[in-house]
């Protein structure tokens, strides 16, 4: 059982077309990261500029506090919609670069088991214990990725409960203080 030129080629190529496919999708993302950043900075900018002109048009110290009161509640709330918005974002990269590592493992899997039933056919005899010990340690292997998989998308939704209920206790706050 010999490796051909042409097996080695295809195994490049698929390597090298998940390498692009991990970077296009990190791409992707930072492109909307740069978007929402720069949105909010633009925000940041104009709301500066219309609290100034606000605060310069003060006619005496009350109004001046009430203005400035007046500004920190939708301050915060853009800047939680903010946070939520990449929060979101990076949840979303996460599922897509998650989805190219899984399939990339299942072909590696998937070739590698092929290859070991090949190996074994063309192997001595006696050498079946150590290919099947071969076939459980890689039982093994996709077993502990695949638990690993599952408590790392559980962690990924309690953090998302959590930022959820953070965000939905800081606006209860607000509102609170609103109507007091």
């Amino acid at each position: 059982m010999y490796v051909t030129p042409e097996q080695i080629q295809e195994a490049n190529k698929a390597n090298v077309e998940t390498m692009l496919s991990f970077a296009a999708a990190q791409f992707a993302a930072m492109e909307k990261l740069t978007a929402l950043s720069s949105n909010a900075v633009k925000t940041v900018f104009e709301d500066a500029l219309a609290n100034t002109r606000a605060l310069i048009g003060a006619r005496d110290v009350q109004e001046f506090v009430s203005l400035q009161n007046s500004f920190a509640q939708p301050a915060l709330e853009k800047a939680i919609a903010y946070s939520k918005e990449a929060y979101e974002l990076a949840t979303e990269t996460n599922a897509a670069l998650s989805k190219l590592a899984e399939k990339r493992v299942a072909e590696w899997n998937e070739n590698f088991a092929s290859l070991l039933d090949k190996v074994a056919k063309n192997a001595p005899a006696g050498s079946d214990v150590a290919v099947a010990a071969v076939k459980q340690m890689i039982a093994a292997a996709n077993s502990a990725y695949d638990n690993f998989n599952k408590v790392a998308k559980q962690a990924t939704e309690i953090a998302e409960a959590n930022v959820t209920a953070a965000t939905e206790s800081v606006k209860g706050l607000s509102k609170a203080k609103k109507a007091a």
